[in-house]
């Protein structure tokens, strides 16, 4: 118990602080990075929702509709439904971010019409990660107030599965931008003076997924170390 307190101080919570900053450093260079550019228009005129079809066709895919759906910053590719969920804001904008995000959800769409591997991964452990991630917690809580190890092992384990689909789902974004920088560049949708802009606003996306990892990386070291304190004081 020694290693954790200090003065009255949880030495672990430093790692809740480095992770809670961490993803609001990820969130606020993403909205900087996402406010520029939603203020400048494409070249070409095209609204999202329009880049998104026209990518799809290039690609073949003839199964994937483009749907408007309400919120910011909540587009989506839904593999079941076979859509690309574009958000109010991106559908109807003719900006650089618009159509990067457009891009970008299409690049989900071309993965998994070419069967990429790291998304079918995604897409058959998420049912079980679903559930995981629902119980991870509460078993957790419920271990330490019962002073019960072994259902906080469980717990561990359960919110490790969370961490591992995080870890997949690094490769499945940053290949998405990949694919939606190569379509861009190859239907000539932008300019080679645009095509830097898309790229920030990308990888300002993918940060935010890295930042996530990050945290619940460190949030999962925390717990290893409460669980390994516990046991040496029992």
């Amino acid at each position: 118990m020694g290693y954790r307190f200090m003065y009255g101080f949880d030495r672990t919570y430093v790692l809740v602080i480095i992770a809670m900053l961490l993803c609001m450093a990820a969130s606020f260079y993403l909205k900087k990075t996402f406010a520029v550019f939603s203020h400048i228009e494409g070249r070409v005129g095209l609204t999202g929702g329009e880049v998104a079809r026209r990518i799809l066709a290039y690609n073949g895919i003839r199964d994937v509709d483009v749907v408007p759906v309400a919120g910011e910053l909540t587009d989506n590719y839904n593999p079941m439904k076979k859509t690309v969920n574009l958000s109010s804001p991106i559908y109807g904008s003719k900006s650089l971010a618009a159509i990067s995000v457009a891009a970008h959800e299409c690049g989900h769409a071309i993965q998994d019409a070419k069967g990429y591997t790291f998304l079918n991964i995604r897409s058959a452990i998420f049912p079980i990660v679903n559930i995981a991630s629902t119980l991870a917690w509460p078993l957790i809580i419920m271990g330490f107030i019962m002073s019960y190890g072994k259902l906080v092992a469980i717990g561990i384990i359960l919110f490790s599965l969370a961490v591992i689909f995080q870890l997949v789902t690094l490769p499945v974004e940053f290949d998405a931008s990949f694919r939606a920088i190569k379509n861009l560049e190859k239907m000539n949708i932008l300019s080679s003076e645009e095509i830097p802009a898309s790229k920030k606003v990308l990888t300002a996306a993918a940060l935010t997924y890295v930042a996530a990892l990050a945290s619940s990386i460190l949030q999962l070291l925390r717990l290893i170390i409460l669980y390994g304190d516990r046991n040496n004081d029992n």
